[in-house]
């Protein structure tokens, strides 16, 4: 029998507290440059023009942030791109989210329960809470947004047919067409997130987005001045939770009248404005901004997670024999080549692991003997073994971004040294997204994955993916099918174990090593924290 009865009063036993970042769940893959500050021509007095006022004596009224792009959509539905999951999380809010651990709590749910055959979830909704336009969220809202969110990206894939009825007017009742952790997890999943929005909200979006962003958060949109900035206010009749923050979950609090998100994809323009004080906080700084930014008067440098350095193989090619895959794992000294495209200790740290030890639910270091292994002897009788005979190996990389370059060349040397044939094939970012689709082009390439809410959404591992690289072990499909399937989180946890071992065996990919990017703010800014995106609700300015 499985019930599941989880009270938003469960939150009281979370630990409020700083937390890691990770930028993104939905498994995506990308070359995410590092840096933040607005354009010449954007001027912060735009800010200030655009400024309410009504801060307090101690209080600035005011946050300044410097983003490194412009987001396509605030309809956090229709797509999967970070810049949309950071600036819209200060607006939307979901029915369940995400603790510091990433344990699954209530948000906008009080509370849900799963029946004892695992095929239906109720959820008893908060009363009170209002849309940004004046209306009460009620089961008519959740229903129209929950089935229009399961039609795009992961959660299509998650949730299928499952279906959303309108119980009562605070009580919404889901039948599941599929599995229950990883659909409760895509719920709480802040990346493509199923934010709820009023039904007429809804039913006048079309399929490229909503025309109106109108959410329970506590900031709305108060403005959008295209390729300038987003100007979000405090919304005044925002209902909170009184309980610890942790994570996503708990008590959310609006402590500035205005916050400002400039658009600055100008890297040195991002640094030099949080150094002089035109930004508050600056998104994604270059590595080699490190230096400078210790060096500066009243600037915090924040370094958070992204995710995992990754060498992706083409198994539709050479690389088809594992044993080949096993000889470039022994050939490539990690370290060295995390330390060359990461610069600094400060932005890597080897680690076998899939998921971050955050994740108390999913963290395991199981296949670390198969991870550290570099021994250039042992990668020549792999070698030998897989009947290498001097194809070339053709190394897809960008020069967009020097990590991956970096890491590429690494690579190449590493290969080299044990006797392979390579070619070095350097391309923008944009063209190897295409190259990498026909594997007649290329053998290997290297990219980031972030951190993901489970290890399911985590793309180059199911063959029916059909990721660039093309996984196809039977054995790691059947286990992937087993924890969507499993009836526990426990029994979930120790299947995922089994399978990063296997993983590490196989070696679809190779995990370099975890990666890290900076961000800064003024140390005038109070409150601030990161989980899967940066915070800014319980935050102000101290003037």
């Amino acid at each position: 029998m499985l019930l599941l009865l989880v009270s938003i009063l469960l939150a009281t036993a979370f630990l409020a507290g700083c937390t890691d970042r990770n930028s993104g769940s939905s498994g995506s893959d990308s070359g995410s440059s590092q840096s933040q500050n607005q354009n010449q021509n954007q001027s912060q007095n735009q800010g200030d023009q655009g400024s309410s006022g009504g801060g307090s004596a101690e209080r600035g009224d005011t946050i300044k942030l410097a983003w490194n792009s412009q987001p396509p959509t605030l309809d956090t539905h229709v797509t999967n791109t970070n810049v949309v999951r950071d600036i819209a999380r200060q607006m939307y809010e979901t029915l369940l989210t995400f603790n510091e651990n990433y344990e699954i709590t209530p948000m906008l749910a009080e509370s849900y329960e799963v029946s004892p055959d695992g095929t239906t979830v109720t959820f008893k909704l908060r009363e009170g809470v209002l849309f940004h336009n004046g209306k009460e969220m009620k089961a008519e809202d959740v229903v129209a947004s929950m089935q229009r969110w399961q039609q795009f990206g992961t959660a299509k894939a998650e949730l299928r047919e499952s279906k959303w009825e309108a119980v009562s007017d605070y009580v919404v009742k889901l039948t599941l067409d599929g599995h229950l952790i990883p659909i409760l997890h895509r719920i709480a999943d802040p990346t493509q997130a199923g934010s709820i929005m009023p039904k007429e909200v809804i039913e006048s979006a079309t399929p490229s987005g909503a025309t109106e962003f109108i959410g329970t958060g506590p900031f709305k949109l108060q403005e959008w001045k295209q390729d300038a900035y987003i100007h979000l206010t405090k919304f005044e009749n925002y209902k909170p939770i009184d309980l610890p923050t942790s994570g996503l979950s708990g008590k959310k609090e609006a402590l500035v009248d205005n916050i400002f998100i400039y658009f600055v994809p100008d890297n040195s323009t991002r640094v030099n404005g949080i150094i002089s004080g035109e930004y508050d906080y600056a998104f994604e700084l270059p590595f080699s901004s490190y230096e400078q930014l210790e060096r500066a008067d009243g600037v915090v440098i924040d370094i958070w997670p992204y995710g995992f350095e990754t060498l992706v193989f083409n198994k539709k090619g050479v690389f088809g024999n594992p044993k080949l895959r096993q000889a470039v794992n022994h050939a490539i000294n990690k370290y060295d080549l995390l330390s060359l495209a990461f610069v600094n200790e400060k932005f890597f740290k080897l680690e076998p692991a899939y998921m971050r030890a955050e994740q108390v639910n999913w963290y395991t270091d199981a296949g670390k003997e198969n991870y550290d292994v570099y021994d250039v002897e042992k990668a020549k009788q792999l070698l030998r073994e897989a009947g290498y005979n001097g194809q070339e190996i053709v190394i897809l990389t960008s020069s967009d971004y020097q990590y991956h370059y970096d890491s590429a060349i690494v690579a190449q040397q590493a290969l080299e040294a044990i006797g392979m044939k390579t070619k070095l094939d350097v391309t923008d970012w944009a063209t190897l997204l295409q190259k990498r689709q026909d594997p007649a082009q290329w053998d290997m390439f290297f990219t980031q994955f972030t951190t993901v809410a489970t290890p399911l959404a985590y793309p180059f591992l199911d063959s029916r993916a059909n990721y660039a690289g093309w996984t196809n072990n039977p054995e790691i499909d059947r286990y992937l099918d087993a924890i969507r399937a499993a009836k526990t989180q426990e029994e979930a946890t120790a299947l995922f174990k089994e399978l990063q071992a296997i993983i590490w065996q196989d070696l679809p990919v190779i995990n370099i090593g975890m990666t890290y990017f900076i961000s800064s703010y003024t140390e005038k800014l109070k409150g601030y924290d990161e989980f899967m995106g940066p915070i800014f609700w319980n935050t102000y300015i101290e003037k």
